[in-house]
């Protein structure tokens, strides 16, 4: 009895090996849609393919659910939630400065925007906003526009890394470690850094602070000048990212997308500018944009936006150089009350502070007790705070019914919201695209899910 291979009729009068299997001449001068197209008619069953969540090109613990069609995604869906921390219930058992080391660990790679953002909603309720220190808010400025280049830099490095550019990555990285160093310096940690509290920040800059950034920045300029030598005309790169994930402006406020992806398609929207916090209407910088609204272009609006990120931190450097002042709000029924100092066990309440609490001033001591462990009122309203973070608008909503605990806290994360793209940026384009167009929405999934 004869046997039929299963590409006897499809592929006859093709070049075939012994066991009529088409050699690799059937197809090697073929034009791929001809090939796909004759899959069509034959009504070939089409193939589901889960991309994730363990995917290292998801960034984060992303499952993408895609149907491809030979190499074409013809339906691409995202499937979140395997990342869920709880951190906004959790907030509500929390007093409110505490709430800060929760929310400052939802998008892991921009923690400085989480803080500030909710201690901005926290000012807000206390209606103490034009009370915070001016020397605060630059510290707060100073901070999140340094996390705004180092946030970007791993969209770039990450990006770049997938497609097999390891340099991209090793030089992004490198860039990063040296805003990290001053991170450390400042904070005394690397990530999760629970620094902005309500009323300003715990400490000012430690000494020699202004001239080692300085220094740092030289040499994360030198860097990103690399990464745009590596890149913008690299024959390679380019043919990987021109016209891939295409979003339209149209597309883009259809699903409320923020950020760079925004900003790509062509209208300069940054928060920064429309509804401007912590004094940025005194600094100058740009709100860069593009027009081809593609993968390529949203590394071109990252790689501008640090340059102007940059811009503003000399600014902010400058002004903190010449003037001095506290960096927490007068009202000591709200401000923080430890005074911070590095110590041989790390950074904690300078020696001075706890002689002076534990004995001379059982006032002082019993005042520091309350506002820690019980915490501050917080008159009773709500409140929406919004911020610029490296993916796009980050909003804060605070409801307080009059505790010391908030009633209700949520966040708007701009990951969240531009993964609703994931489909319209893959579906008719190729599998190998799909990590293309996930890296230029550069979502981080801890913000996702929180």
């Amino acid at each position: 009895m004869s046997t039929a291979t299963p590409h006897a009729t499809r592929d006859a009068g093709k070049p075939a090996d012994d066991n009529g299997v088409p050699s690799f001449e059937a197809y090697g001068d073929g034009d791929w849609s001809s090939i796909a197209e004759e899959a069509a008619r034959l009504g070939e069953e089409r193939i589901v393919v889960n991309m994730g969540p363990q995917h290292p090109s998801t960034h984060g613990v992303l499952r993408l659910m895609l149907e491809i069609d030979g190499e074409t995604v013809t339906e691409a869906r995202a499937g979140i939630g395997y990342l869920h921390t709880g951190i906004e219930k959790n907030m509500e058992f929390r007093t409110w400065t505490q709430g800060v080391t929760y929310c400052t660990r939802m998008d892991y790679l921009a923690p400085f925007f989480q803080e500030v953002a909710f201690c901005l909603g926290v000012e807000k309720l206390l209606g103490i906003t034009d009370d915070i220190p001016e020397r605060a808010s630059q510290i707060r400025v100073l901070l999140m526009e340094l996390n705004r280049v180092s946030s970007h830099l791993i969209a770039i490095g990450t990006g770049g890394n997938e497609m097999g550019a390891t340099t991209v990555m090793t030089t992004s990285f490198t860039a990063r470690e040296e805003i990290l160093r001053l991170f450390e310096a400042v904070t005394g940690l690397r990530m999760n850094h629970g620094f902005v509290r309500p009323g300003g920040v715990p400490q000012d800059l430690p000494p020699g602070f202004v001239p080692e950034a300085r220094a740092a920045l030289v040499k994360v300029r030198h860097y990103i000048g690399q990464l745009e030598l590596l890149m913008m005309e690299n024959p390679i790169f380019k043919m990987r990212l021109v016209g891939v994930g295409q979003l339209n402006l149209a597309a883009c406020m259809a699903l409320g997308m923020t950020g760079p992806v925004l900003r790509s398609a062509g209208l300069p929207y940054d928060v920064r500018k429309t509804d401007p916090y912590c004094g940025y209407e005194t600094y100058d910088f740009e709100v860069p944009v593009a027009q081809g609204a593609d993968a390529y272009d949203r590394v071109v609006v990252r790689l501008a936006e640090c340059h102007e990120s940059l811009k503003i931190v000399d600014q902010v450097l400058e002004r903190l150089e010449k003037g001095s002042g506290p960096v927490m709000v007068a009202d000591k029924k709200i401000a923080w009350p430890a005074q911070m100092a590095i110590g041989t066990d790390g950074q904690g309440n300078s020696l001075d502070h706890i002689k002076e609490i534990m004995g001379t001033s059982m006032e002082a001591l019993i005042h520091h007790f309350k506002l820690v462990t019980e915490g501050f009122r917080v008159p009773a309203g709500q409140v929406w705070q919004t911020v610029e973070a490296p993916r796009g608008e980050l909003g804060v909503h605070l409801v307080s019914d009059g505790g010391t605990r908030p009633y209700r806290a949520h966040f708007r994360d701009p990951s969240f919201n531009n993964l609703q793209a994931v489909s319209m940026m893959c579906e008719g384009g190729q599998l190998a695209d799909v990590v293309v167009a996930v890296a230029s929405i550069d979502p981080v999934l801890g913000g996702v899910d929180r």
